[in-house]
């Protein structure tokens, strides 16, 4: 099933971007873009910033993970220390001890989380080792003291060294707590790590979940915007166009049919007044008397063609009266009845609740006429053609309205689909005396009446042409009600 519609439109134009709309289609593409560049912009910010984070946090903590070492080799050149001053007992190296021991002690107190809370130290492991390690410090150095403050000469014989045993076992104890200190480095630097690891990794799970939803989001905005804006804006356009164009091409056919109906309209009537006459001479010879009704019905048959071509090229400006649907049809079957019937044909009117319009009932009946004309000649043999009316819901003027539809159903054999491509096309026929300019006249006059002519047809069963046509609303008189329930 397919509509076709005939009503005012305004001319479509091409696109001006400075226009509103167009201003609109701007602002929304320099949005999108601007939303996209920003978010590449930002995830591209963001993964900047936490390989930087990355390098700060692992320098950073990788620094506390050095305390063991500082530890041990502080420890080292202790050692080394009082093992020369044990063997020679030299004050000098006495006095390199104790400027290593005491810087040694101050760097320890101030890693150690009980004596400094601003301490790198972050783990219980490490911050427990540490302390212990202090302690075992303090430990290692009063043993080294009282090996100065003994008496004992310097040491000369394997005897003599047994005065480094304490001090050689609270060196080893510390060798052991810097071990036990190092492995919760390494216990804190592998937690350490692997926090870091996953906090960065949900970062980045985020920033890219966030950018996607993002991108998303752009692109379904952008794609209800086409749907819902852009691309009926663009139907209408195109539609709007293509009716310009249409009515461009009907405006100038219709002025050059005018001016050739107008030059053939002369001669006709010298052909008609020559035809009365030569009727008369010829009136006694029945051969001639053929011959001249075979040329009138064709100076008729080229009249009528005329008359419809200046109705389509100059279709006067109705005049809008109030009409009744049942009566206006009414007056069409009592038009067009004893013709049809003599066609096998039968012309019905369908009883409806009345309904009132405003129209010219002259153009009017012109259009039943055209469309019940078209009906009868798409029947082959016997049929019938119905008219009905009803009232509904239609937009006229951009507006839903109420409305009246006068119909003109046939029970023929339908219009092709090749037909119906051009079903509108003036001088489009497909009868061979057809004119071609029955249905662009009654859509000319339709649309003059600020209405709609629409038409369902399905091969092999039939079409249904409709006339849609504003309603009047107003409550009929007592007199209407009383013809209307006599009727």
């Amino acid at each position: 099933m397919r509509v076709e519609q005939n009503k005012p439109s305004t001319p479509a134009y091409p696109m001006n971007l400075k226009s509103p709309f167009g201003l609109r289609l701007w602002i929304l593409v320099v949005s999108i873009v601007l939303v996209a560049g920003g978010t590449i912009y930002g995830l591209m910010f963001a993964w900047s910033r936490i390989q930087q984070l990355e390098t700060k946090f692992n320098s950073s903590q990788l620094q506390s993970f050095q305390l063991a070492s500082e530890v041990r080799r502080g420890l080292s050149s202790l050692n080394n220390s009082m093992l020369s001053y044990a063997l020679v007992r030299d004050p000098g190296q006495w006095a390199q001890f104790e400027e290593v021991s005491n810087d040694l002690d101050l760097w320890i107190d101030n890693h150690d989380p009980s004596l400094n809370p601003h301490s790198v130290l972050t783990t219980e492991n490490e911050r427990q080792a540490f302390k212990e390690l202090n302690h075992a410090y303090d430990a290692y150095l009063g043993s080294a003291r009282a090996v100065h403050t003994n008496t004992l000469p310097a040491l000369v014989s394997q005897t003599q060294l047994a005065q480094l045993d304490n001090f050689n076992e609270q060196a080893q104890r510390m060798r052991d707590l810097v071990r036990k200190l190092a492995d919760a480095h390494r216990a804190a630097e592998a937690d350490f790590f692997k926090s870091s690891n996953g906090s960065l990794a949900n970062i980045r799970t985020v920033l890219i979940a966030s950018v996607v939803m993002l991108l998303a989001l752009v692109a379904a905005m952008a794609w209800v915007i086409y749907r819902d804006t852009i691309a009926p804006l663009r139907t209408k356009l195109v539609q709007s166009q293509s009716l310009l164009e249409r009515q461009q091409k009907l405006a100038t056919l219709g002025t050059l049919a005018a001016g050739i109906a107008h030059e053939i309209r002369n001669p006709l009537t010298s052909l008609k007044a020559r035809l009365y006459t030569l009727r008369k001479r010829l009136a006694a010879v029945p051969e001639a008397t053929k011959d001249t009704d075979i040329i009138s019905a064709e100076i008729l048959r080229l009249e009528r063609i005329v008359h419809d071509i200046l109705s389509f090229a100059r279709p006067s400006e109705p005049v809008l009266e109030s009409n009744e649907a049942r009566t206006l049809l009414r007056e069409v079957q009592g038009l067009m009845s004893a013709n049809l019937e003599g066609r096998g044909i039968k012309l019905v009117v369908e009883p409806s609740p009345d309904l009132h319009f405003k129209a010219d009932s002259g153009h009017l009946k012109q259009v039943l006429v055209n469309l019940i004309r078209n009906a009868a000649e798409a029947i082959d043999g016997s049929g019938t053609i119905t008219l009905r009316w009803r009232a509904v819901r239609a937009r006229l003027g951009g507006h839903q309205k109420d409305a009246v539809v006068l119909e003109v159903s046939d029970t023929g054999q339908g219009i092709s689909h090749e037909a119906e491509k051009r079903l509108f096309d003036p001088f489009f026929s497909t009868k061979e005396t057809g004119t071609g300019l029955g249905l662009s006249i009654v859509a000319r006059i339709v649309e003059r009446h600020h209405g709609l002519l629409q038409y369902q047809t399905l091969p092999g069963c039939g079409t249904t042409f409709g006339v849609v046509l504003p309603r009047e609303t107003q409550a009929p008189t007592l007199v209407e009600v009383a013809q209307n329930t006599s009727a």
